[in-house]
């Protein structure tokens, strides 16, 4: 997968962290894609749900981190692919559907 094409896929997220990705990714940031294998999103629901639970009681969660659990938890048992996009302030964690073009979840 290329920059463009993560690019595209980010675009078609509304939410405020895959915007804030977006705008890192055509600043130049770093990125990695990882095709080597793809999980359930319903899998990462339960575990990413449960951190966020669990953070809840005084570490504030990452930012966009509830939208994204939404995300994961609409996509069903749909297999996602994680990439991420490390710019100069923030690291973000990406979920692709399985034909790369949709952003599921980003926070």
């Amino acid at each position: 997968m290329n920059r463009d094409a993560l690019q595209s896929a980010l675009s078609h997220d509304g939410c405020t962290s895959a915007r804030a990705a977006l705008a890192e990714l055509k600043a130049g940031a770093d990125f990695e894609v990882f095709l080597n294998q793809t999980a359930s999103a319903q899998q990462l629901w339960d575990i990413w749900s449960w951190r966020h639970e669990v953070t809840r009681t005084g570490v504030p969660p990452r930012p966009g981190l509830p939208e994204a659990i939404t995300g994961l938890q609409a996509a069903g048992t749909a297999r996602v692919y994680m990439a991420t996009v490390t710019g100069p302030q923030r690291r973000f964690t990406i979920f692709l559907s399985e034909d790369l073009t949709q952003c599921v979840a980003c926070w």
